[in-house]
């Protein structure tokens, strides 16, 4: 078999014969009179046109040829036959075309003997030269980094994964309309900043050299969110990215996409039920069905009714039940040990604060159980400092929790800049303790809220993660055209 150093020389001797023969094999002036899927739509035989795309297949050797065309919008046959194009066209198409390679081509449409809507051509020009093979179009590339590193192979021969990446497009198209609809308006927050705040995740860390300061990668968007709602505007929401420099699995990556919204005037129930509607709404009106396949904490596979009532479940209640813990009561040695019990090294265990070591308790005891779908309410007031805290040391927020993972984070946001102060600097010696993920004290955030906010409530939700659910996808790489994997080594 030949390698891919020797395929390359072939189709470079190939561009030669093109320009040997006055064709240019990467022109700037390709146009079409339409695309394959309103050729599709609107057949008509007899019908004059120019379509192109990407070659996918060719049949044929002689007198007649069978070429597969994809342009991105659907695929068509078209055909060269001896006597109805010029033969010296004919010759330099066999001599120089290869599956891959991007053509032009002017023609009939037609249907052949065995029923196939067709175009029958008279002429062809190179649209863009291919210097590499695709891979197989039926075995595809087998190695996962290799799909991963160049998704544009996988998605041009696998049509699963082609159509995946539109359902995405789709899904993130109708979160916008929902919203907008709502009198919701978009707007963006920067990505370098100063500090790092709104979640509990370690950063990415970097330098402004223009400045000479230290600044990091945004891990949340909520704190920029909650400053623009001291501004004056009621309604809010922005889809971005996120970087947290932590552990990968498959429904954890550093580089992910967020979106988040922010209502003046409405409570967390109304924000729940928000929520309902828009997931009910994506899985029937856009993926077109409300039952999904998941797996379990065992890996088994399990369907998912998200047209049934959602649940609501209780976080102290599910430590109770499932860790044997009662965290209203609970010390922070009883705790540890309880964490310890459920798996974590011995070494993290002194640096990682109370809050923190109940979800880690939560996550392995509870959450990998829950099937959902379902709200998970009253995290520890520690674990949600943002939010509004309960007089039982609880916080009023909810978690969307689907087949064990979380899918969106709302919170009755707090807005009372006294105790917002207490619970950050409670966070900040958390985190000279040792505690890497806990917050610290943003003081252009406090000082926005002495400005005074409104009573609001706030919402997060992991693209990524909901993509992935609605297309059946156990991996979140599976369901981004770039996601982060280590270099391939190259050979000298």
């Amino acid at each position: 078999m030949a390698s891919l150093q020797e395929l390359r020389s072939v189709r470079l001797e190939k561009i030669e014969k093109l320009r040997a023969a006055g064709m240019n094999p990467f022109p700037a002036d390709i146009t079409r009179e339409s695309t394959l899927q309103q050729m599709n739509y609107d057949f008509s035989e007899g019908k004059k046109t120019t379509v192109a795309g990407r070659v996918m297949a060719i049949r044929g050797a002689g007198a007649i040829m069978f070429i597969g065309i994809n342009d991105g919008t659907a695929e068509f046959q078209v055909v060269l036959k001896k006597d109805d194009i010029d033969e010296s066209k004919m010759a330099l198409f066999k001599e120089t075309v290869d599956v891959g390679d991007f053509l032009w081509f002017d023609g009939e449409l037609f249907v052949t003997k065995r029923g196939a809507e067709s175009l029958l051509v008279r002429d062809w020009k190179m649209a863009g030269k291919s210097l590499l093979p695709l891979p197989d179009k039926h075995s595809g590339i087998q190695d996962t980094d290799e799909i991963y590193r160049k998704r544009y192979l996988d998605t041009t021969t696998n049509p699963r994964s082609f159509e995946l990446f539109k359902t995405r497009s789709k899904i993130i198209r109708a979160i916008r309309r929902f919203f907008d609809d709502r009198d919701f308006i978009e707007v963006e927050t920067p990505i370098l900043q100063n500090q790092a705040g709104g979640a509990m995740a370690q950063t990415f860390d970097t330098h402004h050299n223009d400045m000479d300061m230290p600044m990091v990668m945004r891990i949340a968007l909520e704190l920029e969110h909650k400053i623009i709602m001291a501004g004056g505007y009621p309604r809010i929401y922005e889809i971005g990215k996120n970087f947290r420099n932590e552990g990968s699995d498959p429904t954890h990556i550093q580089e992910f996409t967020m979106m988040e919204w922010y209502a003046a005037y409405e409570t967390l129930e109304q924000n729940m039920q928000w929520t309902e509607e828009l997931i009910k709404h994506i899985a029937r009106d856009i993926v077109g069905k409300s039952e999904f396949k998941g797996w379990d904490k065992d890996e088994n596979e399990i369907i998912i009714d998200i047209s049934k009532d959602w649940q609501r479940l209780s976080f102290p209640e599910l430590l109770k039940n499932n860790a044997g813990i009662n965290i209203e009561t609970a010390n922070l040695e009883e705790i540890q040990s309880k964490a310890k019990e459920w798996g974590m090294d011995s070494s993290e265990l002194a640096t990682t604060g109370r809050a923190n070591l109940l979800d880690f308790i939560y996550k392995k005891s509870s959450r990998n159980q829950i099937i959902g779908p379902a709200f998970v309410t009253d995290y520890p007031g520690d674990l949600k400092p943002l939010a509004q805290q309960n007089s039982d040391g609880t916080a009023r927020v909810a978690q969307l929790i689907i087949a064990g993972a979380e899918i969106t984070n709302q919170y009755a946001e707090l807005v009372n800049p006294l105790r917002q102060r207490e619970l950050l600097e409670s966070q900040s010696q958390a985190k000279q303790g040792g505690d890497v993920e806990a917050m610290e004290v943003d003081e252009q955030f406090i000082t926005a809220m002495e400005h005074g906010m409104p009573p609001m409530t706030g919402f997060g939700m992991g693209i990524d993660r909901l993509v992935a659910f609605m297309t059946e996808q156990k991996n979140l790489r599976d369901v981004i055209f770039f996601p982060i994997v280590k270099p391939k080594k190259q050979k000298e």
